[in-house]
C-alpha cells in the first residue's frame, strides 16, 4: 500500500503518465467530485496505479487524502503463481482500512478483471470501507472480449480535468472477462445507490454509486 498527502507529496511522473492530448469524453467524474464537495480534508481511495498528474488534480480540486491500492499488481501475482482461486479469499484481508473511513473509491475499471466470486468479494470490502454518503465510481466494459484478441492489458486512467481523461494501456496477466450486466451491476453493490449511470460510446458504462446515510436518530 501508498499513501499520499496531497498537500505535501508528488510522485514524480513516468513519461507514460504525462497529459498528452485532449482525452475521452467522461460524464461520471465531475459528478464524483461534486458528491465530494464540501468535506473536511475527504479520504480518496484509488484503486489503480499511481499517476502523479492525478494526484495533483484531486488535491487541488477536493483537497483531499489519497490511499492508492493497486489491484493489478494483485491479479498478476495471482495469476503468475497460478493460484487465481485464491483471490477471493485475498480480497477478505486486502483492504486494511477501518470500516466507513473513505469518503470516496475510484475503482476505474478493476472488476472487469475478475470473476463473480473475487468481484463479489471486492465489492464486500468496498462497501465496508466506504462511509455514510460517500461515492463510489467504477467503469464498466459492454464490449464482448474477441476470440483473437491482442495481449491482455490493464489501463491507466489519467485525469485531463473534470470532462476528460486519457486511457494509456499497460501490460496484464490477465484478460478482461465478459461484461457485467446493469443488473448485475446493481446487486453487486447492493445497499449502494445507484446515482448516475452513463454510457459512453466508447463502450464504457461510467456508474456512480452511493451509499446511503445513517438513519437519523430521534433524541
Amino acid at each position: 500500500m501508498a499513501f499520499w498527502d496531497l498537500f505535501t507529496r508528488r510522485r514524480k511522473e513516468e513519461p507514460s503518465d504525462a497529459i498528452d492530448g485532449p482525452g475521452q469524453p467522461t460524464k461520471a467524474l465531475d459528478r464524483f467530485l461534486a458528491g465530494l464537495n464540501g468535506r473536511t480534508a475527504p479520504v480518496l481511495l484509488d484503486l489503480g496505479p499511481v499517476v502523479g498528474s492525478n494526484v495533483t488534480f484531486f488535491g487541488q480540486e477536493i483537497g483531499c487524502k489519497i490511499l492508492v491500492e493497486d489491484l493489478s499488481k494483485d491479479i498478476d501475482r495471482h495469476v503468475n503463481d497460478g493460484k487465481l482461486e485464491d483471490l477471493p479469499h485475498f480480497f477478505d484481508t486486502r483492504f486494511p482500512q477501518d470500516s466507513e473511513t473513505i469518503d470516496g473509491i475510484l475503482c476505474w475499471d478493476i472488476f472487469d478483471y475478475l470473476d463473480k466470486p473475487a468481484a463479489d468479494r471486492l465489492a464486500r470490502q468496498l462497501k465496508r470501507v466506504l462511509r455514510p454518503d460517500g461515492v463510489l465510481l467504477a467503469f464498466f466494459t459492454t464490449a464482448e472480449p474477441r476470440p483473437s484478441a491482442p495481449p491482455p492489458t490493464y489501463t491507466k486512467h489519467v485525469v485531463v480535468d473534470r470532462g476528460h481523461l486519457q486511457h494509456k494501456p499497460y501490460t496484464a496477466a490477465r484478460a478482461k472477462q465478459r461484461p457485467v450486466l446493469n443488473r448485475d451491476i446493481q446487486r453487486l453493490f447492493d445497499p449502494l445507490r445507484i446515482t448516475d449511470n452513463f454510457l459512453l460510446k466508447t463502450n464504457l458504462r461510467e456508474v456512480l454509486f452511493r451509499k446511503p446515510p445513517k438513519p437519523q436518530v430521534d433524541a
